[in-house]
Parts: C-alpha cells; sequence; structure tokens
C-alpha cells in the first residue's frame, strides 16, 4: 500500500475509540437482556465485531500490525424473527451469481432474439445491442424469466456461480412502485422467514458423506440417461463449433437452507 493511501493515526486511534464504545454498548445490551433471542444484544454484537473488523484493517495498514481478535463469518442461522405473527404479504429476495464463461455463444444467442420476428426492442438498449456482452445479457434478460435462464444457463454461455433465496414477511404489501427506486434498502433481516442458499464451498462436505456410503449404494450410474436435451444446432453456423448437448446430469452446488 502507498503511503497516500495509508490511514492517518488519528483515523487508527478513531477506530480504537470505537471499539471501546461498542464494547460499553454491547455489555449494556448484555446486562439489560430480555432472553436468549434479545435483538438489542444481537444488534450490538454486530456493532462490536464490524467495529473489531475496522480497527484490525486499519491497523494493519498503518503499522503492519494485527490484533488478537477472531471476527465471526456469517452465520448459518438467523437473526430472531421479529415479523408479524401472521404476515399478510411476503418479499422473496433472490440473488444469482454467473460467470460469462462462453462470450460467443451468449452474443449468438442475443443475436437469434435480436432476429426474431416478435421481437420488440427493449427500453435503452442499442440497434446493434447483441453485438456486445452488456448489450447481449439485456437481450436476453428482457426475453427470458430468470428460472428459464437459471435452467438454461449453458445454453446461454454463462456458468453458474453462487445464489440465494430470501422470503421476508409483512402486515401489508406495499403500495405500487413504492420500492422501485430501491429495491433493497429497506431489509429488515429480522423479518425473514426463511432462507435458501446455493454454493460450490458445500459440496466438499456433502461429498465427505457421500464417499461413506459409495460402498452400499445400489443406484444405477445410468439412471439420468432416458433424460433427453435439445442440442443447439444454429449455434454451429454462428461459432463454427458443433453445438454441445447438455449430459443428463445437474451442476448441482451444494444446498443449504435455514427456516423458522
Amino acid at each position: 500500500m502507498s503511503d497516500a493511501a495509508q490511514p492517518t493515526a488519528a483515523e487508527v486511534r478513531a477506530a480504537a475509540e470505537a471499539i471501546k464504545t461498542a464494547l460499553d454498548r454491547h455489555l449494556a445490551a448484555v446486562e439489560r437482556r430480555s432472553g436468549d433471542d434479545d435483538p438489542a444484544v444481537f444488534e450490538a454484537f454486530n456493532q462490536l465485531a464490524a467495529a473489531a473488523e475496522v480497527y484490525d484493517e486499519l491497523l494493519y495498514d498503518r503499522y503492519d500490525e494485527v490484533t488478537p481478535f477472531e471476527i465471526p463469518g456469517a452465520d448459518e442461522t438467523l437473526p430472531p424473527y421479529a415479523g408479524p405473527e401472521e404476515p399478510h404479504a411476503i418479499s422473496v429476495l433472490i440473488r444469482r451469481d454467473y460467470t460469462v464463461a462462453e462470450p460467443q455463444r451468449l452474443l449468438a444467442q442475443a443475436e437469434r432474439v435480436e432476429a426474431a420476428e416478435d421481437f420488440e426492442d427493449l427500453a435503452g438498449l442499442d440497434e446493434d445491442a447483441a453485438g456486445t456482452v452488456p448489450g447481449a445479457l439485456g437481450l436476453l434478460f428482457g426475453e427470458f424469466e430468470p428460472d428459464e435462464i437459471a435452467s438454461r444457463h449453458k445454453e446461454f454461455g454463462l456458468e453458474e456461480g453462487d445464489s440465494t433465496l430470501w422470503v421476508t414477511a409483512a402486515d401489508e404489501a406495499p403500495e405500487a412502485g413504492e420500492w422501485l427506486e430501491a429495491p433493497f434498502e429497506h431489509f429488515d433481516p429480522q423479518a425473514v422467514v426463511c432462507r435458501f442458499d446455493v454454493s460450490a464451498v458445500f459440496d466438499d462436505e456433502d461429498d465427505e458423506h457421500d464417499d461413506e456410503h459409495d460402498e452400499h449404494d445400489d443406484t444405477d450410474p445410468d439412471a439420468d440417461d432416458d433424460l433427453e436435451f435439445v442440442d443447439d444446432e444454429d449455434l454451429d453456423e454462428h461459432d463454427g463449433a458443433q453445438g454441445e448437448a447438455r449430459d443428463g446430469e445437474a451442476d448441482g452446488a451444494g444446498v443449504r437452507g435455514a427456516g423458522r
């Protein structure tokens, strides 16, 4: 890190004072706790962890020194539920990450959409949008539902990354257009009813468990051979490569869920 980017001694000192304040708040919350799932204690805990992490980073950047603090990572459990007992509305928050693994395949699919007779130009896209990766993404996500893209991601030259789905509860549905300008700004973790995470990091744990049962597994390894997938023959004309049939075996990243 260059000297210009280093935090000042005053910034490090301020971060240390912030830890002291967070410690006092945490102790006060613990002393006043109303039960095992007191939300005030949970909030004070998070504030203390955040303050410690900031101090640790500034201390290292300024003095090349570390602290003995171990900042906890994300917990698999949800914070205490504080939403309505009988919710009349829910919101579903979804995030899916992809890698553009095959740009030419993505562009070819976008060109087909753009050339379709019943395709109407999407607002904000140039006439030759299919010629660029951002434009191609805009065309495809405008034409296909996100769930369809998730199930056909290989056809669009995409590779799946992590994903998560959160269901939150509310007393009543928001007014139409109320949150569109900032859809994720007013999210309350304590209103989460359940969540489901998908990540390749879970695969290793699942594989270790599966290996213990391989010797006794009578499952037919060719059971999925009956599944049929359609080759994208038209793609051959675009990039000269033979269309690849999907192999009938899901890319199954590990899934974890948490609920009430």
